[in-house]
């Protein structure tokens, strides 16, 4: 069994605790065994789990496994301090809010022989799984993805890495990008900001991001892909699938652990994630110059 914490008692983590108490029978999930968890405020058990302080939680012999679950600008420095305590980690997206030190966090993970793993539950839902499956052999004309959301938290990080999802659905359904031009419109006073990404495709063809967040922004995808032979306006209904998302993404984690993903498949995600990060890196810079 592979003792764990999680490290963060927002949603997230409440999710995390739940799933590693409750995992799917007869799979990989059922490796953890939840040994406390560690949050900044003192509270009382949570779901029957104990909190402990980070300092018993890089030190106990019998913790194996973090799972990170705090506000993304803090991710990068609990992934060092576990991965130095020779911890494996499990962190919800975005990993961290710059591409170079990504690459660092991977790097010392490789190093010391511990997995490293971005959880990215957009890519178990449904409806892009049948989005996936819908655009399979088309060929893409042009293409916009328009996010819309309540405020963004100041803790969420810039817009490009707080929004990687979205971008993490584009890179998969399209492939690798190149980013052309990015803009940001922000009216802190009415906490409104609008970020526009344009990219092209690898057979460059033209992509549009936008995220857009604000007071009364109902939470929604929005999606124009033209292809030679069709339009899609609208995510398809995928098929609801029994096992949770937060579920799936726990047993792959469980699966590398136990050395059942190929060294193709890791390589695979490890070259998406990081090239995700470096448009998202790619991204602020122009529409940081932008405003500037």
């Amino acid at each position: 069994m592979l003792g764990s914490v999680v490290v963060g008692i927002g949603i997230a983590g409440c999710v995390r605790m739940r799933d590693l108490l409750a995992p799917l029978p007869s799979s990989a999930a059922e490796k953890f065994s939840i040994k406390g968890f560690v949050s900044r405020r003192t509270l009382e058990d949570q779901q029957g789990v104990k909190q402990i302080s980070v300092t018993e939680a890089l030190s106990r012999d019998d913790i194996h496994v973090a799972f990170i679950c705090t506000e993304n600008t803090s991710h990068e420095e609990h992934i060092r301090q576990f991965l130095e305590a020779g911890r494996h980690v499990c962190v919800e997206y975005p990993m961290t809010l710059s591409y170079t030190s990504a690459v660092d966090l991977w790097n010392l993970a490789q190093q010391k022989g511990l997995v490293l793993h971005e959880e990215h539950i957009e890519l178990f839902t449904p409806d892009f799984k049948q989005l996936k499956k819908d655009i399979a052999g088309k060929t893409l004309e042009e293409g916009t993805l328009h996010f819309t959301g309540g405020p963004l938290k100041s803790d969420f990080g810039f817009p490009s890495f707080s929004g990687i999802a979205r971008l993490t659905w584009l890179v998969d359904l399209f492939g690798e990008l190149t980013v052309t031009a990015a803009s940001l419109v922000e009216e802190k006073e009415n906490k409104y900001m609008k970020m526009t990404a344009r990219f092209l495709t690898r057979q460059q063809k033209p992509l549009t991001w936008i995220e857009e967040h604000g007071p009364g922004l109902g939470r929604a995808k929005h999606i124009h892909f033209r292809f030679q032979d069709a339009t899609i306006t609208e995510l398809p209904a995928g098929q609801r699938e029994p096992v949770g998302l937060f579920m799936q993404d726990l047993v792959l984690f469980g699966r590398k652990l136990q050395g059942e993903v190929s060294a193709a498949e890791l390589q695979e995600e490890r070259s998406r994630i990081l090239h995700c990060l470096q448009l998202a890196d790619r991204i602020q810079q122009l529409s940081e110059n932008t405003q500037a």
